[in-house]
């Protein structure tokens, strides 16, 4: 968390009596201390509250644990958290958030270029069953999203391959401007240059923001577009165990989404290698990992939280990017064998 960041936070949190922090240990130890002095400097107890690294922690025994650490400290509906970390941290710290005392505020400061350009922003909370992604969650939109590119240059290969996931996907959800510029600077993009990273957290944060203003709830539909590439996704991740990360999952299942809009006769050849070309150039993998069965997957598909009782997509077609439902399973199983999935 940069100088800028910190000094924004005393102005959101003014005239707060106490506020939990929840981050991760290796977070807090980079990030804290110019968040912690800014309570400080404002006069505003503090705790830091720690979760788990690694999806195994992103569970509803983490919340109630998180919930009854709050209760023993004394935070007070009149009270705030501040999540600073990555994707987890931010669903789970706002869960927790949404939830305590009916609801208390949050404060997001991503520190992951995933959390940044996605996660961080629009509300929604949540946590992971046995049985799938995020199938237990909550809308509860932050007081700010105090989002700091500097923080980048400290980000593991792996977690900011990750954020690169969700920019493949707002490029490819028609972002005209970032499409540009990640052909431009692609390059210096995956070599973390400030300038191109501050332009690309910008831009798709302001994507996001767009479509959540206008479907807050997902209730017309238009928010679901934001799940791009996420169904095959969020099923890579159950079925696998995590072998993926979430970005690189979401880079395999854009390519997937592609080429299950090609077998219904949506979209064209050309936009499979579009698709692909755009997750490829970022790093991301292009095909699901070794050993996965089709039937599991789509076992874990049929379950997902947008299915109204079917299998149901967001898939790019002749009127642009929309919910597929009833999508046929001889297409799914074609797209499937396309990306390396066994039948």
């Amino acid at each position: 968390m940069g100088d800028s960041a910190a000094e924004r936070i005393e102005t959101l949190l003014s005239g707060r009596r106490r506020v939990a922090v929840v981050s991760q240990s290796g977070v807090a130890a980079v990030h804290a201390r110019p968040l912690t002095g800014a309570l400080d400097r404002a006069g505003i107890a503090h705790e830091m509250f720690l979760v788990g690294d690694g999806e195994e922690h992103k569970t509803l025994a983490t919340v109630e644990d998180l919930a009854r650490r709050f209760a023993r400290s004394g935070l007070l509906r009149g009270d705030a958290v501040v999540a600073l970390g990555g994707g987890l941290v931010g669903d789970v710290a706002g869960f927790a958030a949404a939830t305590y005392h009916r609801g208390i505020d949050v404060v997001q400061v991503p520190t992951t270029l995933l959390a940044m350009v996605d996660a961080a922003i629009g509300g929604k909370t949540g946590v992971n069953l046995p049985e799938g992604k995020n199938l237990v969650g909550a809308f509860h939109q932050p007081l700010g999203v105090l989002a700091d590119p500097a923080v980048l240059a400290t980000l593991p290969d792996r977690e900011f391959r990750c954020g690169l996931g969700e920019v493949a996907k707002y490029a490819l959800l028609g972002d005209d401007v970032l499409v540009d510029l990640l052909r431009e600077r692609c390059g210096s993009l995956l070599a973390r240059d400030r300038e191109v990273l501050t332009e690309v957290v910008a831009l798709c944060a302001a994507d996001k923001a767009r479509i959540v203003e206008a479907d807050e709830g997902e209730t017309s539909g238009l928010r679901a577009r934001l799940n791009y590439g996420h169904t095959l996704a969020h099923a890579i991740e159950t079925v696998a165990g995590y072998a993926l990360a979430h970005g690189e999952a979401v880079g395999v299942g854009l390519v997937f989404a592609a080429n299950l809009a090609a077998a219904l006769e949506r979209v064209g050849l050309a936009e499979v290698d579009r698709h692909h070309g755009m997750v490829a150039a970022l790093g991301l993998p292009v095909e699901a990992p070794p050993g996965l069965r089709a039937d599991d997957l789509i076992a874990v598909m049929a379950r997902d939280k947008k299915s109204t009782g079917d299998l149901t997509f967001v898939l790019d077609g002749p009127g642009g990017i929309e919910t597929v439902e009833g999508a046929d399973e001889r297409a799914v199983r074609t797209a499937l064998a396309a990306i390396g999935v066994d039948a």
